[in-house]
This record gives structure tokens, C-alpha cells and sequence, in this order.
């Protein structure tokens, strides 16, 4: 009988136990859940090596993106939207068979036959609408870049090259994502330095810059395609003593063997932006300051000339 009387307590005292571990983990997993939710102003996108890990849909209207670059290259991201019917699969099998044959005459030296290959892209094409994205963002640092996006099909792409000049797109960074009908009831951010973007003016700001954190908005007052096939954008640069401008102007244009390759040039640091975005539309990031020489720059042929290349410095 004793023992059957302890052999009771001691599974009394071991269900008891178990109870109150239960309710711990349930508090544990409770207060997990309300951290996503508190976190949840963001959405998350990680580059560990060649690809995009996020979540696969997310609500139209405005949205945060943060995005932490793991990875040992300088990336950016770009929200593409496809036309209806189009998918990452019409992206394989149309699109990049062009722009790898292109560039690939590019690097050889074939420059006339390399742009004669993106005559091959489909007339589709066309009707993508590039629709923001983070700026370009050096390894090991994270942008955070806030787009108004409408509902519909989107590729997330990265078309920095490797050091053999094949696009990051083809190496794996090319995201389907859904955005869908219900909004995000997200507001933009309040911005304390405004930039604007046009072919005709180039890149003007206006605010003072000083250390410590900044949110800009860009708005972008016209839009079109370049001699390189895209639009306009705004990146921010940190610039070292040792950095070329001229090297740096250069390396911002993709459709040249060395442009937009791995390496960036020396004494440049990339800390987001806003990408290519559509006419009237207005985009948002944040940085924070340090005092040294900074820069704007788009990423398109001769932006000095465009002024589309300002620097700064901050004291």
C-alpha cells in the first residue's frame, strides 16, 4: 500500500510538473507570437549567398522592406510586375536566354552583336513595370527601403553580375512573389530629406545631412528607359578616401563588360536607395550617418553629365 501511495505522489508531482512546464512554453510561444507581431512592420528579405528568402505573398499598398545582404557581394533587389498570364517560368524560358546571349557577346567584345541580341526579348517585355526595390546595399548591411506596390504577379530580381559576368538572376536571385488584393492599411514614412529624380534635372535634394539616422523619400517626376534598356533609380554611396568617381560612374553601367561586376571599385560602400520606380511614383529609405563623403548616384550611362552623380559630405 506505501508504496502504491508513492508511486501516486510522485505522479502527482510529475503531472503537476508537466502542467507547469506546458503553461511556460505556452507563455514562451505567446510571447514569441507577439514579437513576430510587433516585428511585423517589416517584411524580411535575406541574401545568404544567391537567393531571396521571404515570404512568398504580401499585402498590396505600402510596404517595409528590410533587407539583411549575408552574403559576401553587393545586391540590391527590384520588384518587377509581369503582365497577366506571365510567370517566373515565361522569365526563364523568354527572358533570360536574351540577356545571357547578349551579355555574353558583351564580355567577348562583340558589343553590336550583344545589344542585337536583346532585339530577341519578347514583345511582353515591354509591359513589365519596374515597381522599386532597395538600392544597392554592400555585403553585410541591411536597407530599408519602404515601395507602394498594386496587386498582382511580381519577380524579386538581383542582375548584379559575378565575378565571370553571369547576372545574379541567373544564379538563383529571381523571387516569384504574390502581392495580394487586400492592403497593407500601411502609411508612408515621414521624411526629413526629400529627393527628386528626372531625366531633365537629374538628382536634387533638398535637407541637411548630418550624423545620425535620416528617412528620405524619392520621388521620382518622370521615368523612362536609358540607353541600357532601364530606368532610373537612386543609390547612396559611402566613399573612402581611395574611391574613383570616374571608376565608380563606370561601374554603374550593367551593359559594359566590367559594369555592375563583382567587385564594386575600391573605397565604395553601397547603403540602399530606392530602385527604378514608375513616373509619379514616390519611394522611401533610411540611413544613418557617420561624417565622411557620401554620394548619390543612378545607375545609368554618364550620370555625371545627367546629373544624376551628386556628392556630399557630411561633417
Amino acid at each position: 500500500m506505501k508504496i502504491q501511495t508513492a508511486l501516486l505522489a510522485v505522479t502527482l508531482v510529475l503531472a503537476f510538473a508537466c502542467k507547469s512546464e506546458k503553461k511556460e512554453n505556452n507563455n514562451s510561444q505567446l510571447t514569441s507570437e507577439t514579437t513576430k507581431k510587433i516585428e511585423s512592420d517589416y517584411i524580411e528579405v535575406t541574401t545568404r549567398s544567391m537567393e531571396f528568402i521571404c515570404p512568398d505573398t504580401i499585402p498590396s499598398g505600402w510596404n517595409t522592406f528590410k533587407y539583411y545582404n549575408l552574403s559576401n557581394e553587393t545586391h540590391f533587389f527590384l520588384m518587377d510586375k509581369y503582365p497577366e498570364g506571365k510567370t517566373i517560368r515565361d522569365m526563364k524560358n523568354e527572358v533570360l536566354p536574351p540577356f545571357n546571349k547578349g551579355m555574353d557577346l558583351i564580355n567577348q567584345g562583340n558589343n553590336e552583336e550583344g545589344f542585337a541580341a536583346f532585339g530577341e526579348l519578347p514583345e511582353w517585355f515591354g509591359q513589365i513595370v519596374f515597381s522599386g526595390g532597395s538600392g544597392l546595399i554592400g555585403p553585410k548591411n541591411t536597407s530599408i527601403t519602404t515601395i507602394k506596390l498594386n496587386p498582382g504577379y511580381y519577380i524579386m530580381e538581383c542582375y548584379v553580375k559575378m565575378p565571370n559576368g553571369k547576372w545574379h538572376t541567373s544564379m538563383g536571385m529571381a523571387k516569384p512573389l504574390i502581392v495580394t488584393e487586400k492592403d497593407s492599411g500601411n502609411s508612408p514614412p515621414a521624411a526629413d530629406i526629400k529627393i527628386n529624380i528626372s531625366k531633365e534635372e537629374g538628382i536634387k535634394f533638398s535637407g541637411d545631412i548630418n550624423k545620425g539616422e535620416h528617412i528620405f523619400s524619392v520621388h521620382f517626376t518622370d521615368q523612362s528607359p536609358h540607353e541600357h534598356f532601364i530606368g532610373h533609380d537612386v543609390n547612396l554611396v559611402k566613399l573612402s578616401d581611395d574611391a574613383n568617381l570616374e571608376k565608380l560612374e563606370a561601374w554603374m553601367n550593367w551593359s559594359t563588360p566590367f559594369g555592375l561586376k563583382t567587385p564594386v571599385p575600391n573605397g565604395v560602400t553601397f547603403l540602399g536607395g530606392v530602385n527604378d520606380s514608375p513616373a509619379g511614383s514616390t519611394g522611401y529609405f533610411k540611413a544613418t550617418f557617420a561624417s565622411g563623403k557620401y554620394a548619390f548616384i543612378s545607375e545609368v550611362p554618364n550620370s555625371k553629365a545627367k546629373g544624376m552623380l551628386k556628392t556630399f559630405t557630411v561633417e
